[in-house]
């Protein structure tokens, strides 16, 4: 997109005149005097002539220039949101962050329904990790006034990605209660409480948008609905939902798809396998089918893992907290053993934090030697894990695959302790291909060749791992874990370190994000245990998964 896009011609065309003044003085090489003039021939420039300027200094990454220009502008156009909040953007890109947030708060103190003032308000504060200020800051914008559905659902779709459920709820709500009746608002508010254990609700705000608009069962629905519950007999209404919706012609891939997963599980609840089999086997096909998940990459992954040379130095450890990582192949126990854990008052579950990964690709480019670069990555992610609402010492990260970057881990925190889900690999496979998932990082999940490709290279990255660092990893088995969970725990506790408190029952105010929303808020059970017994007259495939 043009620098110019949506500026009047004769304000871009002002506004090109100055820089090429501007250019004329810093081919001379004098950059001082350039800026000088630069300012000066935009002085009786128009506001939007001096945005332009602005931007193109900034896509030219002259920074410093650029910020003495918006600046400048501000001054002479001190009532310009535009101007204000491109100056606060600018200070974030240039980490001046708390130049940018005093801007951004005092505009706000004057125009407090500035929708992008605030949104970048959010963004700034959640980079910092102050994602309790940042859910602060987005009421403060619906407090003054009504906003659009359009304005609602963007804010309720950060807040989520930010791992603020309840706040986003709260928006929701009160959207309902000036009288929205947007089904997609409805739709965002059932994904939502299934998040923080509300599924009475749930079943609420999704029958209001499976009524109100035809595209709903698009939406995810169906199986959203299908786990709200384990479902007792055929008997129930979602059963005969589930097949109308698989009538329709008009039905999308993705949609049919999911809705055979939702029709699977509702079948696996009540112990009828063999149909269940019949509608997960279509459901892994289409998904399988609909994605190529890049089986040769993920062992090439593994492998250069193994081979990689341990970091030639570790950083300080922190003095007063220590970073706890759930790993193991997805499904085995992970979420279950995050919320068992987060009972203690001093544990803070973080959840499925996408950080790491993120840290690991940008810092494979940065030579070892370049040891700022990761003390930055490190101060980063702490910032996110700590955030600014717990006084928790231990924070749980529960990303299963991060399981990859180990040596990371222990090379940016020394006293990290990491927690070994290991499940039966039989169970672990049947729950993988029992699931639907949004995240295209489980594509593999839809065909047990694959399954058992990513559960091998996990064992190989375990083992490596638990030889180099084996006092830092500790392995805890599902199967004796919910066969015994207070001396699991106890014996868990007691090795992290944790000081003896009476554990608090799970907080519904904590999301739970993952496909274990319902089951974690159930009491330790076993059913899940040997589970892939029930399926193995139907399904060969899961016998040539080696147990252990």
């Amino acid at each position: 997109m043009s620098v110019f896009a949506g500026i009047p011609v004769q304000a871009a065309n002002a506004s090109q005149a100055c820089l090429a003044i501007y250019d004329q003085q810093l081919a001379q090489g004098l950059p001082l005097r350039a800026r000088l003039a630069l300012i000066d021939a935009l002085s009786d420039a128009s506001e939007q002539a001096w945005l332009a300027c602005g931007r193109a200094l900034v896509l030219r990454t002259e920074l410093e220039t650029a910020l003495e220009v918006f600046a400048a502008a501000t001054t002479r156009y001190p009532a310009s949101a535009d101007l204000t909040v491109g100056l606060a953007g600018l200070c974030w890109q240039m980490q001046r962050h708390a130049q940018a947030e005093a801007l951004l708060r005092d505009w706000l103190s004057r125009h407090p329904d500035d929708i992008a003032a605030s949104f970048l308000l959010v963004r700034l504060l959640r980079e910092q990790g102050r994602m309790q200020a940042a859910a602060e800051s987005m009421h403060q914008l619906f407090k003054h006034g009504p906003h659009d559905e359009d304005t609602v659902i963007q804010a309720v779709e950060m807040l989520d990605d930010y791992g603020r459920p309840q706040d986003a709820t709260r928006i929701c709500e009160a959207a309902f209660a000036a009288g929205s009746e947007d089904a997609r608002l409805h739709a965002y508010a059932g994904m939502l409480g299934i998040q923080l254990g509300q599924f009475e609700r749930v079943r609420e705000h999704y029958d209001f948008a499976l009524a109100h608009d035809a595209q709903a069962v698009e939406w995810n629905i169906p199986i959203g609905l299908s786990g709200l519950q384990r479902y007792r007999d055929a008997s129930h209404a979602d059963f005969a939902l589930f097949r109308e919706l698989l009538e329709r012609s008009e039905l999308s891939d993705n949609a049919r798809t999911t809705t055979l997963f939702a029709l699977g599980k509702a079948h696996d609840d009540i112990a009828d396998y063999a149909q269940a089999v019949r509608f997960f086997s279509e459901a892994n096909a289409r998904a399988h089918a609909a994605r190529n998940w890049p089986r040769k990459q993920w062992k090439r992954a593994v492998e250069a893992r193994l081979a990689a040379p341990a970091y030639p130095w570790t950083l300080p450890a922190p003095a007063d907290w220590t970073p706890v990582f759930i790993v193991g192949v997805p499904r085995s126990g992970t979420t279950l053993l995050a919320e068992l854990l987060a009972r203690h008052p001093q544990v803070c579950n973080r959840g499925e934090l996408g950080w790491l990964q993120v840290m690991a690709q940008r810092l494979s480019l940065a030579p070892p030697s370049q040891r700022e670069r990761f003390e930055e990555a490190a101060a980063l992610y702490a910032a996110q894990l700590r955030q600014d609402d717990s006084n928790a010492t231990w924070f749980v990260d529960k990303q299963p695959l991060n399981l990859l970057h180990v040596d990371l881990i222990m090379a940016l925190w020394p006293n990290a302790r990491i927690i070994h889900c290991q499940r039966d690999a039989r169970d672990t496979a049947l729950s993988l291909w029992s699931q639907s998932f949004h995240d295209r990082a489980h594509d593999y999940a839809y065909d047990f060749n694959d399954i058992a490709t990513v559960i091998q290279g996990c064992r190989r990255l375990m083992a490596h791992w638990c030889e180099l660092y084996p006092d830092s990893i500790r392995t805890v088995h599902y199967e004796a874990l919910v066969a015994a969970p207070d001396a699991g725990m106890a014996a868990l506790a007691e090795w992290l370190g944790l000081p003896a408190a009476s554990v608090e029952p799970t907080q519904e105010s904590r999301g739970i994000s993952t496909a274990s929303a319902w089951q974690a808020r159930q009491p330790v059970h076993t059913r899940s245990a040997g589970r892939w017994r029930d399926y193995a007259p139907y399904l060969p495939a899961l016998l040539r998964i080696p147990e252990r």
